[in-house]
């Protein structure tokens, strides 16, 4: 493993999601950009719902998500907005429920026809990177087997190629067929194009294999916590050791916050439990969370990654139903506690 020294990390590029800023209709993109700008992060991971908001606010009326010829304007605008903040794109995000439909369905049809124009949204902003979600394969339409999932990520890799763009292939900790960084990691390997990799998060690792939000310990409890921490320091070596560092192409940093009382295990507004709390109760780090995440971005970090750390942190507060806060100061807190993060992952 390689070792992880302070001057290794000082390095490492800083980027902030969009969609993780701002707690009202007021707090706009250009008021988000800047702020990120004023904190010192570098780029940002353009959100598609801002860019659907950003839309509504230039033309005053709402834009469809599937009406491209609008929002290619409206992406040339938000670029114009980043290069005035000295900010690039380093990423378009999030493109969900993609892979798995069944060959011939509207929905195949509706994934494809999405990816073409999320990729023209890139061409348009100037990123080379898309984020693709594992799929909660929750609806029965959807495929498990590992082979369709390969193959349709084969495929958008291709078009991706074509342009000389990249897939960044994350895991949710709801996703049914890649809910760790070990399942996601072994589609990518299998999948193996050059221009597919790994897009890591400190939540989605530790609030699979560590944390649950319908537990009144915030625990997994189907062993003890002894065997649970054996376990996750087990899996931690494990990424460290078996994931080449140029096969990960960016580290998400958030924490979570204990649900109290606990979230209910159930679907309920097609989210289970576990995508509730990926919504609404992802805190910066040092900031009322819990969860293990120092632990996921030193084992990140002793891979030989040095590539970007981004902040994407949903915090509703900890009872999920919102939080003010104004938005220079968050900024500025954020990038503290992620310099506070990368010290602490260091070993001197």
């Amino acid at each position: 493993m390689a070792p992880v020294t302070y001057s290794s990390v000082q390095g490492i590029p800083l980027a902030f999601a969009s969609c993780s800023i701002g707690c009202g209709p007021s707090d706009t993109l250009p008021r988000k950009l800047e702020a990120i700008r004023k904190a010192g992060f570098t780029s940002i991971e353009l959100s598609f719902p801002d860019i659907i908001d950003h839309g509504t606010h230039l033309l005053g009326q709402p834009v469809q998500p599937n009406d491209y010829t609008k929002l290619l304007c409206i992406a040339s605008e938000i670029r114009k907005l980043c290069d005035a903040n000295s900010l690039g794109i380093m990423m378009l995000q999030p493109f969900a429920n993609f892979e798995g439909w069944p060959k011939g369905s509207a929905e195949r049809e509706d994934a494809f026809s999405r990816a073409r124009g999320w990729i023209e949204i890139m061409r348009t902003v100037g990123t080379d990177l898309l984020q693709v979600g594992a799929t909660d394969t929750s609806s029965n339409k959807i495929s498990t087997n590992r082979a369709d999932i390969i193959t349709d990520l084969r495929e958008l890799a291709q078009m991706l190629e074509k342009e000389d763009f990249r897939l960044a292939f994350e895991n949710w900790c709801w996703a049914t067929h890649a809910p760790s960084w070990k399942s996601v990691w072994e589609i990518v390997r299998d999948v193996d194009r050059p221009n597919v990799g790994l897009c890591l998060d400190t939540f989605q690792t530790a609030g699979s294999e560590y944390g649950d939000p319908t537990t009144s310990s915030g625990l997994i409890e189907n062993v003890s916590q002894e065997k649970l921490r054996e376990k996750f320091d087990a899996s931690m070596d494990e990424l460290a050791t078996s994931i080449p560092p140029e096969k990960i192409y960016l580290l998400q940093i958030s924490d979570a916050y204990k649900v109290s009382p606990p979230l209910e295990d159930k679907v309920i507004g097609g989210l289970r439990a576990r995508g509730r709390w990926s919504h609404d109760y992802r805190p910066m780090p040092y900031d009322g969370g819990y969860l293990p995440i120092e632990d996921v971005a030193k084992a990140v970090l002793k891979t030989g990654f040095r590539g970007w750390f981004s902040m994407e942190i949903f915090d509703a507060g900890p009872d999920g139903k919102g939080k003010k806060y104004e938005l220079d100061d968050f900024a500025k807190k954020a990038m503290v506690n992620m310099q506070k993060l990368l010290k602490s992952c260091t070993d001197n």
